[in-house]
């Protein structure tokens, strides 16, 4: 198997992701990355490259964190160390301060005995895959080992968290003066920085889910976990309820009622909000193909076009990238506003999102009925080959179905990549006909 998944390489720490397999990564990237125009040109006037590397809280990011540095030090990559922050923080400030490429200890939404590590180019964006490539590649061949005065440095990237802050209150087109905001943040990464940014942007803040420990990350709580949220923002008499995951790139809220208003609602607040201000580009919202089919309803109707990707950040990304647009996103949370990131950022969009409600004076119910959410039931259909997503009598099945619920569902079939699954999603008007469409469907893909 390839060692890179759709978000950098993750797995159980100390477990298939050791110290020695963190370091010599490291190692790699920095041979890889070290290459190019600008990259020789600075070597050339004799200055050594510079990585940021931060992480979340999880306790096994502290020997995986000094793994990667001391792979990149030895490389003769000069480190600075951000400590506990968001991934969308870490890739702000790689271009923030022109750093050559950057580092992220994080398993994201998973449990804290997992982790990961993410790499971020120049101007702190993904790496396409064939970059992933030559770094896998690149294990295996020979490092870069200087001596004496070569060697890199590594040292404490002191005001890391302030440059996050202030550039996230400088994007605010609103401030939130009057609102009452309960943030939950996993017990992770956006622990500290969110709840201070909210309230320097003006908002009452309720903070729950703040208190990492190193194993207690995503555990009940955050954007997978929105039940004691919800509890929350109607106990306290909030106004909303903001969700992150532990690494901070998700955000999922909650509205007066603790009602969850997901990515997509999220997605079609921004979008209409963002063209009466004449800041979508191309007046285009980029989403994946498991967005609900009533925000592609909502965004017609606000003369919105949306562009689909496949499944995965990465590929929003990709398509936003191509087509200059500025914003996309999943379902999921993960929100992409790129104007001020280069990647999601939960607490961003949060703030976002609130900024709306403090400008409209609006609640988020209200500003969430732009969309009427369709019912969506998902079937994981396991132990079956990958292909049955194409077989002929499986595709008979789904054009039948699809012109069973005509304009009112549709119909998606997707083969897992990583698993011998197909995954079944239907549509509909209502609840017990996508459940009984979809599993129809399942019937005759199990085969």
């Amino acid at each position: 198997m390839a060692l890179f998944g759709t978000d950098g390489v993750r797995g159980l720490a100390n477990g298939p992701l050791t110290a020695d397999l963190a370091l010599t990564l490291a190692q790699a990237t920095a041979v890889v990355l070290g290459q190019g125009r600008i990259a020789e040109a600075r070597k050339a006037a004799g200055k050594r490259l510079t990585a940021v590397v931060a992480r979340d809280p999880r306790i096994s990011g502290q020997f995986l964190s000094a793994a990667v540095e001391a792979g990149l030090a030895s490389s003769g990559v000069d480190v600075l160390d951000a400590g506990t922050l968001p991934t969308p923080a870490t890739a702000f400030l790689i271009g923030d301060i022109d750093a050559d490429f950057g580092v992220m200890i994080s398993a994201s939404h998973n449990p804290a005995p997992d982790n990961g590590i993410k790499i971020f180019a120049r101007g702190g964006v993904k790496l396409p895959d064939l970059v992933e490539q030559r770094i896998e590649e690149a294990m295996a061949g020979e490092k870069l080992r200087p001596t004496g005065g070569d060697v890199g440095r590594v040292v404490r990237f002191a005001d890391a968290e302030d440059r996050y802050a202030i550039h996230l209150l400088a994007s605010l087109p609103h401030r939130l003066d009057g609102l009452h905001v309960v943030l939950d943040c996993a017990h992770g990464a956006a622990s500290g920085v969110s709840p201070e940014t909210f309230r320097n942007a003006g908002a009452k803040v309720t903070v729950i889910g703040a208190d990492p420990d190193g194993i207690n990350i995503n555990d009940g709580v955050g954007s997978t976990h929105l039940d004691k949220l919800a509890a929350e923002v109607v106990r306290v008499g909030a106004d909303v309820g903001i969700a992150h995951d532990g690494d901070a790139d998700r955000c999922l809220a909650v509205d007066a009622n603790g009602t969850v208003v997901d990515g997509d609602q999220i997605m079609a607040i921004l979008a209409v909000a963002m063209k009466a201000r004449g800041q979508l580009a191309s007046n285009t919202l980029v989403a994946t193909v498991m967005s609900n089919l009533g925000l592609h309803r909502a965004m017609a109707e606000h003369g919105i076009h949306v562009e689909t990707t496949g499944v995965g950040d990465r590929y929003v990304l990709e398509r936003m990238n191509e087509g200059g647009f500025s914003l996309g996103g999943e379902q999921s949370g993960h929100v992409i506003m790129s104007r001020y990131a280069t990647t999601g950022d939960g607490v961003l969009t949060g703030l976002h999102l609130c900024a709306e409600m403090a400008r409209t004076g609006r609640s988020l119910q209200d500003l969430a009925s732009v969309m009427t959410v369709f019912p969506q039931v998902l079937v994981n259909v396991r132990g079956v080959e990958r292909t049955r997503a194409t077989d002929p009598d499986v595709a008979d099945a789904v054009a039948a179905a699809s012109a069973e619920l005509g304009d009112s569902g549709r119909v998606l079939l997707r083969p897992s990549g990583t698993e011998p699954m197909v995954r079944v999603m239907v549509e509909a008007a209502s609840h017990d006909d996508a459940q009984r469409i979809a599993e129809e469907l399942a019937e005759v893909v199990r085969g």
